[in-house]
């Protein structure tokens, strides 16, 4: 039996620098990129500047933008010294392979955050997920999340009846279930 060798499976992405999304155990994006860039590789770190609440006070912190995930712009072939890093778990993949992240995509988050306007990460929604309403005047409420006409909106079914409303709701308040 013929086995592929790496080189016939990639082919040119084995040399092409593409950005690639690592996945890093959790509150360790900023040692990973700090290690990553100590390696010489060429990482992303996108930073928030939020503002959080203590018990006394308000104060200005920076996070990362995305728990768990920094970017690497390499060629496949360098794959293994991003994942012998401490602190990463894995590259993001679909079946199997590593999932490439278009550079306008990475470009636009630099542009998003170099403006210093307020951004903030929700959750990945998408048409017929079933989530529950966290805050508002729906709270505890559970239901599936649609999108109408560029609104998000969530219905919320009565089964016994086989019946169902449907309330425009800020992708906010809800969380997956």
């Amino acid at each position: 039996m013929i086995m592929k060798t790496d080189q016939s499976i990639f082919g040119e992405l084995n040399v092409v620098q593409k950005w690639y999304a690592v996945h890093t155990k959790a509150r360790h994006e900023k040692r990973v990129h700090q290690r990553l860039n100590d390696k010489g590789v060429n990482s992303y770190l996108p930073i928030n500047t939020v503002y959080r609440r203590w018990s006394d006070r308000y104060k200005k912190v920076q996070e990362p933008l995305f728990s768990c995930y920094v970017f690497v712009r390499i060629a496949l072939k360098e794959r293994l010294d991003v994942l012998q890093t401490d602190g990463v778990v894995n590259l993001v993949s679909s079946n199997g392979i590593p999932a490439s992240i278009p550079d306008n995509q990475i470009e636009a988050i630099r542009k998003l955050l170099s403006d210093e306007r307020e951004v903030s990460c929700t959750d990945y929604f998408t048409p017929g997920k079933k989530v529950k309403v966290v805050r508002g005047l729906l709270k505890d409420l559970e239901g599936t999340m649609v999108a109408v006409k560029g609104e998000n909106r969530l219905v919320i079914t009565i089964d016994s009846i086989k019946q169902a409303i449907s309330v425009e709701i800020n992708p906010g308040d809800v969380e997956l279930m």
